[in-house]
């Protein structure tokens, strides 16, 4: 210390480590050279303990206000939340989503974001505890990466970035067919930088299929289809045997005879051929379609019908760009084709003929993000809530301890 100097400065820090404070003490030359160093420190120590519990007590006090208004502020918005998930929860999905991206909620969204990320600033106890940290940064992440995806962020992409993509729409495409076409929710039609083709289109069904059958009076019977089989209806109305299955039943004239086949060419008019033998020994062939019933006659005793129960369709769908096939994969419902930044996902088919398939075209934009963040939540809530009681080991309490006792050991 230099006592010829008329003002020196004194720089500390507090005990939370976040404030410096620096204290200018003046001296008067001749006070300074009669007292001795030890009365003069223990003088500028009083002084610099009194204005530095001064202003941290009042630091303090002000960062405790704004820690509480931001738990109240935290607390307000998630009870918003649930209120909002579950109006959405009653008006469908469809209503649901344009509802979340109106204005109003897209303030909400931006001030719950920049909420989690000032509690992590002001809650030193989220970033230590790795747990919670997770927890946090994976709400972040969810709402930066739907925030991002949505159609306003697309249209803040194109304005900042240029970057023009198809934020949602479908593809309507024949099989052997290809198209870049897409219709989107605006109902205007936009082009993909590359073509889908539809290679083939297939439907599968639940097996066994059934045939029903039902008498006049109520009675009725449920047969599962197995061809050869034959079933007994009781002695009023004898048997049924299913005699063959038809996938695309047709009637053909050959040498001006009448010839029923299944028709191997594209389309979709599934049958039985059944034979009813009445008790007195009469047989009867008839055809039961499953898109055409009650093709009955007034003097019939039963009715049939045909049934399947679709379990999956599936489209064989190839990305062709430049004249080449870039991609290829066979989709399925929650099972897309992810290309060019696009996922394509099986949304409806052709019901009558099974011709073409309906593609539902989305922008993968931000979603990576959001997975991200729902492996960090799932992630923190797992370690936070059991595995660190399992192991027994918290990195961010050890840090503290170790931290105390380097300081203990250096005092």
């Amino acid at each position: 210390m230099n006592l010829e100097a008329k003002y020196f400065s004194i720089i500390i820090y507090s005990k939370h480590g976040n404030y410096k404070y620096q204290l200018q003490i003046a001296l008067n030359k001749k006070q300074a050279e009669r007292a001795s160093v030890n009365i003069l420190a223990n003088n500028i120590y009083l002084a610099i303990i009194t204005r530095v519990e001064f202003i941290d007590g009042h630091k303090g006090n002000l960062m405790n206000k704004f820690r509480r208004a931001v738990m109240w502020v935290g607390l307000a918005l998630i009870i918003l939340l649930l209120f909002v998930s579950v109006y959405g929860a009653f008006i469908g999905a469809e209503r649901a989503q344009s509802f979340i991206n109106r204005l109003p909620l897209m303030v909400y969204w931006i001030a719950f974001l920049l909420l989690l990320i000032v509690a992590l600033s002001v809650f030193r106890r989220l970033v230590r505890v790795p747990g919670l940290l997770l927890i946090h940064l994976g709400c972040v992440f969810i709402l930066a990466g739907s925030m991002w995806a949505s159609e306003a962020g697309h249209k803040l992409q194109k304005k900042l970035f240029g970057i023009d993509k198809i934020t949602k729409g479908q593809m309507e495409i024949h099989e052997g067919h290809s198209d870049n076409r897409v219709l989107d929710d605006n109902m205007q039609i936009k082009e993909l930088p590359f073509s889908v083709e539809l290679k083939d289109f297939q439907i599968e069904y639940y097996k066994p299929a059934y045939l029903y059958v039902q008498t006049r009076d109520g009675q009725g019977w449920k047969i599962p289809v197995e061809i050869g089989s034959e079933f007994p209806l009781g002695p009023e109305f004898g048997t049924v045997k299913i005699l063959r299955t038809f996938e695309n039943f047709k009637v053909t004239i050959e040498d001006g005879n009448r010839k029923i086949i299944d028709d191997p060419q594209p389309g979709l008019n599934p049958a039985l051929e059944v034979q009813i033998t009445s008790p007195q020994g009469q047989v009867t062939t008839k055809y039961v379609f499953e898109r055409f019933g009650g093709h009955t006659r007034p003097e019939d005793k039963l009715a049939l019908s045909y049934r399947r129960v679709i379990s999956d369709y599936i489209s064989q769908l190839r990305i062709i760009k430049d004249e080449r096939i870039v991609a290829e994969k066979d989709i399925e419902v929650n099972h897309p084709l992810s290309f060019g930044g696009y996922r394509f996902y099986q949304h409806s088919y052709d019901a009558e003929a099974g011709q073409y398939t309906v593609l539902m075209v989305v922008s993968d934009t931000g979603v990576g993000v959001v997975f991200a963040g729902c492996w960090m939540l799932c992630i923190g809530v797992f370690w936070h809530m059991w595995l660190r009681h399992i192991v027994g080991f918290d990195v961010g309490s050890s840090f503290v301890h170790i931290t105390a006792r380097i300081k203990t050991k250096n005092k």
